[in-house]
């Protein structure tokens, strides 16, 4: 695709990273753009000219990271739990635009996760570990929930070792506590203080059904 007319416009995106694995900080966007995406290296926006494009503007100083993640999309191309990247420039990427609520949004807006969803991006790990890459970095905002389907997002780290547990905890978790949240609302602060939580007691010793004990507090029956 030609997005050649706009590469200046996009050029003008504006970003600074954060410490501590903090979404960016956006200094400056065109009037012409649409912020639909902002994280820890990058943030996404759309052209009202390319309504299936969207454009993932790194930080500068995470160019080698943007160059990763557009090989690993060239290793990932044909599979359709991911999306299209089309092309890359300097610290851009031009990606096919995914409509759909991450499942972050989908626990936020009480919206019921199919078990399906699961299912699918299970066989998108496995895929990924066949092509000879590593599912880093799968979390609840890097997968949406797509016309009762699951499209992944953000693959920057799959050329990267090691395991991070995550996405494991998250099923995990998933098959033990969701019965009481699905169709709840949840709110934001409470999601961050899980997430807070996990973050600094995960290790060898962690134990998720201690864990989540100590959160159902808060999906009580009274809390309805």
């Amino acid at each position: 695709m030609d997005w050649e007319p706009i590469k200046p416009l996009i050029a003008k995106v504006e970003v600074s990273s954060k410490p501590g694995n903090q979404p960016v900080s956006v200094t400056f966007i065109p009037e012409e753009l649409e912020v639909i995406g902002i994280g820890t290296d990058a943030v996404v926006v759309r052209h009202h000219s390319f309504p299936t494009i969207a454009f993932k503007v790194y930080v500068e100083e995470e160019i080698d990271t943007c160059q990763d993640e557009y090989e690993v999309y060239q290793r990932l191309q044909g599979s359709s739990f991911f999306p299209t990247c089309y092309d890359r420039d300097h610290r851009v990427l031009v990606l096919s635009y995914e409509e759909g609520l991450t499942l972050y949004d989908c626990l936020v807006q009480g919206i019921p996760i199919p078990e399906t969803v699961l299912e699918e991006v299970a066989e998108a790990r496995r895929y990924i570990k066949e092509i000879g890459l590593n599912p880093r970095d799968m979390h609840l905002k890097n997968v949406l929930l797509q016309e009762g389907h699951a499209k992944v997002l953000d693959v920057s780290e799959y050329n990267q070792p090691g395991d991070d547990g995550r996405w494991d905890h998250l099923v995990q978790g998933y098959e033990l506590f969701y019965s009481f949240l699905e169709g709840r609302r949840i709110p934001v602060w409470l999601i961050e203080r899980v997430k807070g939580a996990y973050l600094d007691q995960i290790g060898e010793e962690f134990s998720l059904v201690e864990f989540g004990r100590s959160f159902l507090q808060f999906f009580s029956p009274s809390k309805r």
